[in-house]
């Protein structure tokens, strides 16, 4: 399942971009412990905010991540789908009518 997670960095936790600018490869693999599989992230430094699509079939872990991250960022997470697994659903729901 695709997740889109949005973040707003709170003025006074700039400490976590610092935190964030620090992470290796390597510790961002452990954090995920291989159960999230980043897609992609994008960054708004203006504003404070980003986002980032991932791909997991375990709860758990993606709310383990966003708990390490939530003391400083204000966190969103929807379950989204793509063009394909969209026009399917929407097909779907067109045979059934």
């Amino acid at each position: 399942m695709k997740f889109m997670v949005t973040w707003k960095l709170r003025p006074e936790s700039r400490t976590d971009c610092a935190r964030f600018a620090r992470i290796t490869p390597e510790e961002e693999r452990k954090a995920w412990e291989g159960q999230i599989s980043l897609i992609g992230r994008w960054h708004d430094p203006i504003r404070r905010t980003g986002v980032l699509i991932c791909e997991s079939d375990n709860a758990e872990a993606l709310s383990r991540w966003a708990l390490d991250w939530n003391s400083g960022i204000d966190l969103d997470i929807a379950p989204v789908l793509d063009d394909a697994e969209i026009k399917a659903l929407g097909q779907r729901r067109a045979d059934k009518a």
